[in-house]
């Protein structure tokens, strides 16, 4: 059996799972939409990420796996005219999880099920994912900005209503930090500079190549993925302090 063939058949099979999600689509995002302080509410009232900010620190957010699409392959994945439904906000203004799931199939027919869409729907879709998701799908990723999908690794998305094969679309994301343009200017931040970070405690890490991502619609938090984050004991809200060069 070819890829393609084999591709048809685990979807077909996906597909078929997802009949009984679609004909109850209040169990779709039961489960927490994701951990590591990424969330805009929080269950102890006072966020962490808050508090670090008032300290003049910078507080850290654990990045999930999780997808972007666009509203045309919204609509492939979930059926015609089909919108997000916001399940939590996030901590970035705007930005939210939905209850929308999906599931994905790398190069070795392996899946990752209820992979998260984040909203709101964007001009390009995209798969993002640590290394330890990448081999379990048989995939090597780059490592990439958001939205930087030339030469990227190929990706099936299957939703209830349909299925999409990426032939660019899978990334591994770089680490970053949002921030205002005053926060930029605070710190002596630029476009393009590359920042280094250190981080304290029992697994203390120091971590280079960080990307600022300045707007004035951010708000200052720095993004790990699940693999930098366990590597260095992180599980969100923690803060940390730029190093100078």
């Amino acid at each position: 059996m070819n890829d393609k063939a084999l591709i048809e058949l685990v979807t077909h099979k996906v597909l078929e799972q997802l009949e009984q999600v679609a004909l109850n689509p209040d169990a779709i995002g039961s489960e927490d939409p994701c951990g590591g302080c990424a969330l805009r509410s929080c269950a102890a009232g006072q966020r962490a990420c808050d508090t670090v900010v008032q300290q003049q620190r910078i507080p850290v957010g654990v990045s999930a796996r999780h997808a972007h699409v666009t509203q045309e392959h919204l609509e492939i994945l979930y059926g015609e005219g089909h919108q997000l439904i916001v399940h939590a906000p996030l901590y970035q203004p705007g930005a939210f999880a939905a209850k929308e799931t999906l599931t994905v199939v790398g190069r070795r027919m392996q899946a990752i099920e209820g992979l998260r869409i984040l909203g709101p729907v964007r001009d390009y879709s995209q798969v993002e994912l640590a290394q330890t998701d990448a081999i379990r799908l048989g995939l090597n990723p780059p490592i990439r900005d958001s939205g930087d999908l030339t030469g990227s690794e190929s990706i099936v998305l299957i939703g209830p209503q349909g299925s999409i094969h990426l032939e660019e679309g899978a990334i591994c994301a770089t680490r970053h930090i949002h921030m205002t343009p005053q926060d930029a200017e605070n710190w002596g931040i630029r476009e393009g500079d590359l920042l280094k970070v250190r981080i304290p405690g029992e697994r203390a890490l120091t971590f280079e190549n960080i990307h600022p991502k300045i707007s004035p619609s951010y708000v200052p938090q720095m993004h790990l993925d699940t693999d930098d984050a366990n590597a260095a004991g992180l599980q969100g809200g923690e803060g940390v302090e730029l190093l100078e060069d």
